[in-house]
């Protein structure tokens, strides 16, 4: 870290040293609470972006010749630094980002935990024998890819990042990072910790710059092994297309617009809470935010009643004042909610709630329920990524079915209902990656994470997440007696 005010260096970070970019060009990183800068960082390229591969290139060789219990040592000792600095580093996620400083702290100790969860997995990634006959030894081994590229999001930096960087590191692979231009600064403070640990030189690096310059050049780059990216359906695409011309293998999670199905015979005060908070969370900022609320029409009033009530208590402010709800990311991502808002509002749905902000600096926005909300508005099929609630009623299991179902996306989905047959039945048949029964976001490391249509593919966290940083390798070896015959 530097002196400055416990800011990170405002550098790139490339085969284990700090260094500007070659044209010493930088870019201001904004407190979305104020509107006022945090501190410069450097504006990284496609010269940068070739250099940070081949740091990456170069530190494969000793990241291999590491035993798997040795690069548990390091993913155990990394887990114990981030925890002894968990406050410096969500204070720095809170100024970047605007999200409150608990929900900050949270994300933080999440990062340990897949620090810790990917040690315990580094000596256990093993291969199978295959019962060829007596003739044949058959066997696989997984081996590490080698160079993986992690382009992260700015919704929760540091978290979206060791939630991939971790398992990588677990297999042998080297990194490189290009966090998003909004919130770069936990990914550098974290350089800072490799800086300090044993970690060779070139297995974590770090391009600050922009998406349409660095994130392009790193995922078209030819020597990179594979790429994980969490953002926009756009620029998915795009990234998915520049990553084709070199049949670079791709995990990435593209967002959601996640059902909240509450049935006749729920816990409608349970509901209510988990549901706010699915919702309201990080300003909805969060990919499988609980953004469509199903309910049965006769539970509809009386649970909207609960949410207007629950909304209206929040605490709306800066994030280093631990809020209940910060502000937006940028003023683009303002625009762009109020904007949903205004078109829900003119396509017939009713604002029920939208609890006062304030006018002042900070890009602030209501949080706000509307109800009357039809399956084909726009509120109730695109990714809003902001604090607005659709509610859409319903009479039966096969029209509740039909609603959460008429999406492009399918990354999560919410369950209440006190009948588990009705519950397993609609976990069974929702085309949704990740479904949760009576809590939302609920889960942990160990819970694989990922979506089925416009939600991506590929699966995070736990041990199938080791699969997207191994290549499986097969040998057949013919036995021979030592006569020179068959066994």
């Amino acid at each position: 870290m530097s002196e400055r005010d416990g800011l990170p260096p405002g550098e790139l970070y490339l085969a284990g040293r700090w260094a500007p970019a070659r044209s010493r060009d930088t870019f201001a990183t904004i407190d979305p609470a104020t509107e006022k800068p945090i501190t410069e960082v450097a504006r990284g390229g496609p010269d940068e972006v070739h250099d940070a591969v081949q740091a990456a290139r170069t530190g494969l060789q000793a990241c291999r010749q590491m035993t798997p219990a040795e690069r548990a040592r390091l993913l155990s000792q990394t887990a114990r630094m981030l925890e002894s600095r968990i406050d410096e580093f969500a204070r720095l996620e809170t100024l970047d980002t605007g999200k409150p400083l608990s929900f900050a702290r949270g994300e933080i100790d999440g990062c340990v935990r897949y620090f810790d969860y990917y040690a315990g997995a580094a000596d256990k990634i093993e291969g199978q024998t295959i019962p060829l006959g007596p003739d044949y030894l058959d066997y696989t081994v997984r081996e590490p890819l080698g160079v993986t590229a992690h382009i992260t999001p700015w919704n929760a930096p540091l978290s979206m990042l060791c939630r991939s960087l971790a398992p990588a590191l677990a297999a042998g692979n080297t990194a490189v990072v290009k966090p998003a231009e909004q919130t770069p600064l936990t990914a550098l403070a974290l350089a800072g910790l490799f800086h300090e640990s044993a970690w060779p030189a070139g297995t974590y690096n770090v391009i600050t710059g922009f998406g349409d310059e660095a994130g392009a050049a790193l995922a078209a780059h030819p020597d990179i092994d594979s790429l994980t990216f969490t953002g926009s359906v756009p620029t998915g695409r795009t990234v998915l297309h520049a990553a084709s011309d070199n049949i670079t293998p791709v995990v990435c999670e593209l967002g959601g617009k996640s059902p909240q199905i509450v049935f006749d015979d729920a816990d409608l005060d349970l509901a209510a809470d988990e549901i706010a908070k699915g919702i309201y969370s990080n300003t909805g900022q969060y990919c499988d935010a609980g953004s469509r609320l199903l309910v049965h029409a006769s539970a509809h009033q009386p649970l909207v009643e609960r949410l207007v009530e629950r909304t209206e208590r929040l605490r709306i402010g800066p994030g280093v004042d631990d809020p209940d709800m910060g502000p937006l990311i940028s003023a683009t991502q303002r625009e762009r909610v109020n904007g949903y808002i205004d078109a829900g509002r003119s396509a017939g749905a009713r604002v029920v709630t939208s609890a006062g902000v304030e006018a002042g600096e900070g890009y602030f926005v209501a949080p706000t329920i509307l109800d009357d909300v039809r399956p084909e508005m726009s509120v109730a099929r695109d990714e809003i990524f902001g604090p607005v609630l659709a509610v859409l009623p319903f009479r039966g299991d096969r029209e509740a079915a039909e609603i959460a179902a008429a999406s492009d996306y399918g990354l999560a989905a919410g369950i209440f209902t006190r009948d588990i047959d009705r519950a397993l039945s609609f976990a069974r048949d929702l085309p949704i990656g990740y479904v949760m029964v009576n809590e939302y976001f609920t889960g942990g490391a160990e819970s694989p994470f990922g979506g089925y249509g416009h939600s991506g593919y590929g699966r995070e966290r736990g041990l199938a997440a080791l699969h997207n940083y191994t290549r499986l390798k097969t040998v057949v070896v013919r036995i021979h007696d030592r006569a020179g015959g068959h066994v």
